[in-house]
């Protein structure tokens, strides 16, 4: 397995990743892009030949994912992909974000700095880079990462820790992400965003509030063909 690299933001400074961390990352393409089917079970001797690396790496890339809720881990039958969301459990998540995200939005805006806009706006910048990585599935995957990590920095901007850390809990993006691998979830989901973030620009909390409603909204309807 080839060790990936990644650059500083200063000097344009080429550093080789861990292998254990291109270990995860690969698992974690497969599992969001349903190479690993939710469910299957993963076993750590098969995934070690395939990458070409020891069973070492392989354990702590499994037991990262297990913390992220991607992976599960049953006594006396090993690793296993984490189960995809029901219908019922779509709905509950999607209908617990109408109630809590737009108004954190709201409450963001009011609390918004400069500083904390910047911020914003970089998380934003992060899911329209134009790299073309080797595998299709390694864009989607990272766009779900970007994806997380933009609400959770309006979540932070809010300063609502309870509300903030019951979305990291559940997993919120990565399980979405999981349902459907499309390119229309990544496409729709930015001009949202850039919505916004116009409206963070504008200091309109209300804006802010229908904006965030309207990307949830939209999210639930685009995703929601995954369960016809």
């Amino acid at each position: 397995m080839a060790i990936s690299v990644e650059r500083t933001g200063e000097g344009g400074i080429v550093r080789p990743t861990s292998i254990s961390d291109g270990v995860h990352q690969r698992i974690y393409e497969k599992l969001m892009s349903l190479e690993i089917s939710p469910g299957a079970r993963i076993p750590i001797d098969g995934l070690a030949r395939e990458l070409n690396v020891s069973q070492t790496p392989v354990r702590d890339a499994l037991n990262r994912l297990e913390q992220e809720g991607l992976v599960r881990k049953a006594h006396l039958v090993g690793y296993s992909a984490a189960p995809q969301l029901t219908h019922k459990e779509f709905e509950d998540l999607y209908n617990f974000r109408l109630m809590i995200e737009p108004e954190s939005a709201r409450q963001a805006c009011r609390k918004l700095t400069s500083e904390s806009l910047t911020r914003l706006e970089l998380a934003a910048g992060d899911m329209e880079k134009d790299e073309q990585p080797a595998y299709r599935n390694s864009r989607y995957s990272r766009f779900a990462r970007a994806d997380a990590h933009f609400h959770d920095e309006i979540l932070k901007i809010a300063a609502n820790e309870i509300v903030r850390q019951a979305l990291a809990d559940q997993h919120v993006h990565l399980h979405i992400f999981r349902l459907m691998f499309h390119s229309r979830v990544t496409r729709e989901a930015l001009e949202e965003h850039e919505r916004l973030i116009a409206a963070f620009r504008a200091g309109d909390a209300d804006a802010a509030y229908n904006a965030m409603h309207d990307h949830i909204s939209r999210s639930r309807d685009r995703l929601e063909a995954a369960f016809e």
